[in-house]
């Protein structure tokens, strides 16, 4: 892979005409390139959500989720610092870092972790996620890759159009992956009397108890399948007989 193939992911990164995502690109290709065995690029907003944007399946793909999931890990920290997280063996990460991701991302066959802001100035629009299943440090080289790829990300984001607007007004009409979770966290605030920063506390919480993904438990809520209304630490209602909510 040389520099004819990254100008070529960075020319493919802005979809096609009539694409709905906001990244086009092979997100294998682009990973391939910088020598890492995946990549997620996840957009943030002010209320602490974020959304996966665009990935290599399995790995890099279930990582995100749990970040979402846990509270916790280098995307968490990149959004609220707007610096670099890198992590060149997981293993030898303190164990209070990242208690409940750290020993989930390690079964995941994860060795290292590099995650990176997508910035503009002191606004963090969203995180960039390199994993690589063998430990070590990223090369200085292909490091300079990673900043012009992230740099071509920026200029997406900052372009993102309707659908970017739509993610960061929690438009629950958006065809956004994690959508149901702004949704859900109104319904949880109503229904506990609680603000939507805890409600989507209890529902990562729920999530985390029960071993799902936190969209998942999103849509039970908006489905009215599952309902926060009398039990402050999260109900266990069983599908179809959950409690009227709003």
């Amino acid at each position: 892979m040389g520099t004819e193939d990254l100008a070529a992911v960075l020319e493919s990164l802005r979809p096609s005409y009539g694409d709905v995502g906001l990244i086009g690109a092979d997100p294998n290709l682009c990973a391939q390139i910088l020598r890492v065995d995946g990549i997620a690029v996840s957009a943030t907003t002010d209320s602490g959500l974020s959304e996966l944007l665009w990935s290599t399946a399995g790995a890099s793909a279930r990582l995100e989720d749990l970040q979402f999931t846990l509270g916790q890990g280098p995307g968490i920290e990149v959004a609220a610092s707007v610096e670099p997280v890198l992590v060149p063996d997981l293993s030898a990460l303190p164990t209070d870092r990242w208690p409940a991701l750290s020993p989930e991302a390690a079964a995941l066959g994860i060795g290292a972790i590099f995650c990176f802001p997508l910035s503009l100035g002191s606004a963090c629009l969203g995180t960039m996620t390199l994993q690589r299943g063998v430990p070590g440090p990223i090369p200085d080289a292909t490091m300079a890759d990673v900043s012009l790829v992230a740099n071509a990300l920026v200029a997406l984001l900052l372009d993102g159009g309707a659908q970017q607007t739509s993610f960061a007004d929690a438009d629950d009409s958006s065809d956004f992956y994690r959508a149901a979770v702004h949704q859900a966290s109104g319904m949880v605030s109503v229904q506990a009397g609680i603000s939507l920063a805890q409600a989507l506390l209890r529902l990562r919480g729920y999530a985390y108890r029960h071993g799902l993904p936190v969209v998942e438990v999103a849509e039970d809520v908006v489905a009215r399948r599952l309902s926060f209304q009398n039990d402050e630490n999260g109900p266990d209602t069983p599908a179809g007989e959950g409690t009227e909510g709003p």
